[in-house]
Parts: C-alpha cells; structure tokens; sequence
C-alpha cells in the first residue's frame, strides 16, 4: 500500500511539474484571453453560416438536421455534467466539436452510402453522442435552466474552436476516466497520431469509479472466452486457461493469451464485459476476479483528467494541450 500511494505521489508531482510548463503549442490562432468572450451577446459569437449536422437515427433511421451551435451543446451534454467545472466543459465542447467536425468533413469528401447523406449515426433515442432538448428537459428537470445556461457560459467562449494537426482537423478521441496514463492510438487501435500519445492523468486515480472488479464464475468464464476465441483449449485445470499478457507502455493489456490463442485486449475487456483493457485477472475458488483501472479506450482526453486539472486551475487551452500535444487551437 505504501508502495502504490508513493507510485500515485511521484505521479501527481511529475505532472504538476510538467503541468506549469507554459503552454505554448495551443492557441495562437484563438481568441486571447481565455474565457474573455464568456456572458457576450449571442448576436457577436463568431458565425458558421449555414453549417449543420445531419445525424441518422440508429433506431428509426431518421435523418435529423441541427446546426453547430446546438450539436455543440447537445453533444456535451451527451458526454458530461453540466455541474462541471466550466474549463473542462468548455475543452470537451472543443473535442466534440472537432471529433464530429473531422466526420463531416470525412463524410462530404468520401460519403458513406449506408448513412443515406448523414454525416455518422448514433442512438439518438438513448442520447448517444447528441442529447436532444427534449432529453435534457427530461433528465434534467429542475434543473434545466441551470444547467441549460451553465453549457451557455462554457460554449460561447469557444464556438467554431477545433483542434488540429498539420492543419487537419484530429481525431480527438475522449472518454471517461484514464487508468492513470493516457494510451497511444498505436498501442490500442493499431494507429499512430503525433496528438494521441501516452500522457500522465494522476488525478483520474482519485475518481469515484477509477478501481473495480468483475467475477465469473467457472463456466461463464469458459462461455466467454469460447465467444472470443473459439478455438481456445480449455480442457485442462481453469487455473491455466489465462496466460501472461502483452501490455502497452502505460500498463493496458495488448495481447492476452486465453486457452492458448492470443486475443486483444480491446477483445479480452468486450468479451469478460469490462471497463476498460487496464486489467489483471486471478483465478481463486472456482472463479475469475478481474481488477480493472480506468473506463474507456484510455485514449486522449480523460473526462476525468480534465476535470481535476480544471479544479486545480487549468483553463481549458491548457486541457486540451495536454491531452492533445502537438496540436493548434483555431477557430
């Protein structure tokens, strides 16, 4: 135990170290001072004029049409709180908005016939990716009008603001509590971005939700890696049905050996319903227990992360710096 909390303050220590480096690559092209545009008029937000969103409804194959400004506000009321501090909402508006920018942008030069003219899809019945006004009125109650202006003060600052790289826009990945480090899309998607590496997010390890566990019992266990690797042998003792894992720099399994045939980790975590490929697994009195850390593919932007840094007083230019290296604020 005392081993892990020094492991945890070595963390916190090195990134606040690197944290207060000036923050030089994000922003030049952006408004200055960060926050300065937060309570003006609507009326003199930098316009998009004609730009919208067209998102197919996965139930109802329904096309619905909603302009920049709204899927920004739904979108992160998709994603967060709206209890959140504002830094970090206004840097998942600015993921968001990138992350289905670049869809667009992908859809218009290369269109996927399958979306019938929408630029990608979402359950849009269940608010996924996109709440609607209907559904936050809905889950919000009360507290509507409080939340409803608390998204208002966060997105009016940074409205039309998108991320890029070599002056494209980036696949600004996110989610919801990192393991403790970032991954890099290569070590998890196959992938390698210059803006999707592996980064400290020690504050993550003081979420609610951070550490959990899942147990199988024998034969569930055997079901589930059957579904994954069929042609696993499981006719020995239980005990030796899970191998070593491969893991990646920053601790999630890569590869994982499961009767003798080696599956992903992204697979393993689907397979055994897990919330992130962070994870250990022992095998005690006729069950599997899975220690897991984190939840979600673990790359880019931890909601989490982005969170503390803002109650520890970063702005959201920082944030996103930070999860996204290498990348340029415009708008």
């Amino acid at each position: 135990m005392q081993h892990r909390r020094g492991e945890i303050l070595l963390g916190l220590i090195l990134f606040l170290a690197m944290f207060f480096i000036p923050f030089a690559a994000i922003g030049s092209s952006a408004a200055s001072k960060d926050g300065s545009q937060a309570g003006k008029n609507p009326s003199s937000e930098p316009a998009i004029t004609g730009s919208s969103f067209h998102i197919m409804d996965s139930g109802t194959k329904q096309i619905l049409t909603v302009g920049d400004r709204e899927f920004m506000t739904g979108g992160v009321a998709a994603e967060m709180s709206p209890s959140a501090e504002t830094e970090a909402l206004k840097a998942q508006a600015v993921a968001c908005y990138t992350y289905y920018s670049r869809l667009r942008e992908i859809q218009k030069k290369t269109p996927d016939a399958s979306l019938n003219g929408a630029d990608f899809s979402a359950d849009l019945q269940n608010g996924q990716i996109y709440l609607t006004d209907d559904l936050r009125r809905k889950r919000w109650g009360s507290h509507y009008d409080e939340y409803a202006q608390a998204l208002k003060t966060a997105i009016d600052p940074v409205f039309g603001q998108t991320l890029r790289s070599s002056g494209e826009l980036i696949e600004a990945t996110y989610y919801a509590i990192s393991s403790g480090n970032t991954e890099s899309s290569a070590d998890v998607w196959g992938g390698a971005r210059p803006y999707l590496v592996s980064v400290a997010s020690p504050g993550d390890r003081f979420a609610g939700g951070y550490q959990t566990t899942v147990t199988l019992p024998t034969d569930k266990m055997k079901t589930a890696i059957l579904a994954a690797a069929p042609d696993a042998n499981l006719s020995g003792d239980p005990s030796g049905w899970v191998g070593t894992a491969e893991r990646t720099a920053a601790g999630s399994v890569k590869n994982i050996p499961l009767g003798g045939k080696s599956i992903t980790g992204n697979a393993a975590r689907a397979a055994f319903g897990l919330r992130s490929a962070n994870f250990t697994v022992n095998y005690s009195n006729g069950q599997f227990t899975f220690l897991v850390l984190g939840y979600g593919h673990d790359v880019g932007m931890s909601q989490t992360g982005a969170q503390y840094m803002a109650k520890e007083g970063a702005n959201y230019r920082q944030i996103l710096s930070w999860y996204y290296p290498s990348t340029t604020l415009e708008t």
